[in-house]
């Protein structure tokens, strides 16, 4: 085999072995790392890219070391979810900065964490007074979350005492013009309903890219055409200009029944303005010529 070929063939089998140790490991691999997942994550990467390099004949002892490596993250991984002091030595303890709207300047030094990357966290937050702070704690993956004082916190339907009834996520129930029969189930959505909706519209599901049903049953679609929105402010346009139409006709007929030559003038002057709006709307009608 030719080097190159040689080279493509590992450098595939690479990529093929790091999404599997990915899969193995958890979705935590890719989100928020804690250190020793980061560290992980380092050493794995520099492992797999030796490995479609590597000149010599033992180049698969390469993979050898990855499976050692994900075998010992693995167990230290079930070992942290059954061990607390595991957890702690592997990934830190969290940490108090802030309490009762006082920082805490040891704990700050510990975290080796300055005031102006404690208050960028906070404005994170959106909180720009410390004072507004009950806690503030450093969790172990170096995200600082915050507890407002219950004065700052904002109410709730519970500080009101009123009763919430359970509500169901909103749920996309066509995706890719292909309708998700299982999620029209969990909402209790019926074909009937949904093609009834879709004739409204005069679309069929083919037509359709995404769409969208809440609890309250409002759908939301979105078309393969891009020209929805345009047509939406088509037909916003010649609304207000059939409205203006309205009103200029009405104060006609008011300047003409009009006794009091006042009032006569005043309607004339707001039927003329009226007429001159609508001359400098029609130009930004779309269909118009």
């Amino acid at each position: 085999m030719q080097d190159w070929a040689e080279v493509a063939l590992r450098t595939l089998m690479a990529v093929a072995v790091l999404f599997l140790i990915t899969k193995i490991l958890g979705k935590r691999q890719v989100s928020q790392l804690s250190l020793f997942e980061y560290i992980t994550g380092i050493t794995m990467g520099n492992l797999a890219a030796t490995i479609p390099m590597e000149r010599e004949s033992t180049w698969y002892l390469g993979f050898i070391a990855l499976a050692v490596w994900v075998l010992t993250t693995f167990v230290i991984e079930i070992l942290q979810i059954k061990s607390k002091k595991v957890r702690d030595l592997s990934d830190g303890k969290t940490r108090t900065l802030i309490k009762d709207g006082k920082i805490l300047e040891d704990n700050l030094r510990k975290e080796r964490l300055t005031l102006d990357e404690l208050m960028e966290q906070l404005r994170s937050k959106n909180v720009f007074k410390v004072s507004d702070v009950e806690f503030a704690i450093m969790e172990t993956s170096g995200e600082v979350n915050v507890l407002l004082t219950k004065e700052k916190q904002p109410l709730t339907p519970k500080d009101l005492n009123m009763r919430q009834l359970p509500e169901k996520e909103p749920t996309a129930i066509i995706m890719d013009g292909q309708l998700m029969e299982q999620q029209m189930a969990y909402m209790g959505i019926t074909q009937q309903w949904m093609d009834a909706k879709l004739k409204e519209k005069s679309l069929t599901v083919k037509d359709v890219f995404f769409a969208q049903v809440d609890p309250q049953g409002e759908l939301y679609i979105d078309q393969y055409s891009d020209n929805v929105q345009m047509s939406k402010v088509q037909d916003s346009n010649q609304a207000v200009l059939t409205l203006l139409e309205q009103c200029t006709t009405e104060l006609q007929k008011l300047a003409t029944g009009s006794s009091e030559q006042q009032s006569k003038q005043l309607f004339e002057q707001c039927s003329q303005s009226l007429k001159q709006a609508i001359q400098e709307m029609k130009p930004i009608n779309p269909t118009e010529p």
